[in-house]
């Protein structure tokens, strides 16, 4: 069938992020979820509107490089993400409030830094190790095929038009997407690079309007040569790091109902290491 030639091109490679419940500290530098992150001494923790950000994860990339099978992510370094836990994602005002800080020193230099006396402890994610491997990711349908209204047939973009007039579409993306991968929408799924898992809508689109100043929240009015351009430059972006509800026996955090948050980065951003423009979207069940 033509449409698994065309879907075995489009897969790409993850790094599936698992976390075990425990009470032992994690070395220094050592990627995990939550806790005390492990920072520079000089390091000014990130504020928004003048509210401590919460700590999420830090990734040490040279623990991530066996299963980066592209080699995407830096080889050395530690890859920090933060987050202001109350907020979405829908206002380009609203950046700043999920950052990623890229450490590129000695692991010896970093200390274990307390959180800021005003964070809120209902903002602490407690600590957990973390296990990487890598997996094999394909698109969900609305990445696949572009944000498309709900009536198909008013879907004018040229770029997808070919293929949005094929009728057996659906069943045959289906159908070999369960032969790569059991797929889950209610699963909990953390991991960097690859594909989001959709909850809800494409969000490479969004990403792409948001950097330009377009307010997602609503059905906003967007010139059509403008649309066209965001829908040609969609493909720039890339998923940096999804995480979904956090929990053990003694704690939960989930985002939103039953939700994920996904971090997205430019390819190029990514490719020259500069983290200091990623976007964050939240979306919930």
């Amino acid at each position: 069938m033509k449409y698994k030639k065309i879907l075995k091109s489009l897969q790409k490679n993850a790094v599936r992020i698992r976390y075990a419940e425990t009470k032992n500290e994690c070395p220094t530098g050592a990627s995990k979820i939550g806790g005390k992150p492990d920072l520079p001494a000089d390091f000014e923790w990130y504020y928004f509107n003048n509210r401590p950000l919460s700590f999420l994860a830090q990734i040490n990339c040279e623990e991530a490089k066996p299963f980066d099978k592209d080699g995407l992510l830096p080889s050395k370094g530690i890859l920090y993400f933060f987050n202001e836990l109350d907020l979405w994602g829908y206002y380009p005002r609203n950046k700043d409030r999920a950052r990623v800080y890229y450490y590129q020193g000695d692991i010896s230099d970093l200390v274990k830094t307390d959180f800021p006396d005003d964070l809120d402890e209902d903002f602490i994610i407690p600590e957990f190790p973390v296990s990487l491997s890598s997996e094999i990711n394909l698109p969900d349908w609305e990445e696949y095929f572009g944000s498309c209204p709900d009536d198909l047939d008013d879907y004018n973009n040229a770029k997808y038009s070919i293929i949005l007039k094929n009728n057996s579409k659906d069943f045959e993306y289906i159908d070999y997407e369960d032969e790569i991968e059991e797929c889950d929408d209610f699963a909990v799924i953390h991991k960097l690079l690859g594909y989001a898992n959709v909850i809800q809508n494409d969000m490479l689109l969004e990403c792409e309007k948001v950097a330009n100043g377009i307010y997602c929240g609503n059905s906003s009015e967007i010139s059509e040569s403008d649309l066209k351009r965001y829908n040609e430059n969609r493909s720039n972006w890339q998923l940096l790091l999804q995480l979904g509800t956090i929990e053990d026996d003694n704690f939960e955090y989930m985002w939103g109902d039953c939700g994920r948050i996904y971090f997205y980065i430019r390819k190029d951003d990514l490719a020259n290491r500069n983290f200091d423009d990623c976007w964050l979207i939240l979306q919930c069940g």
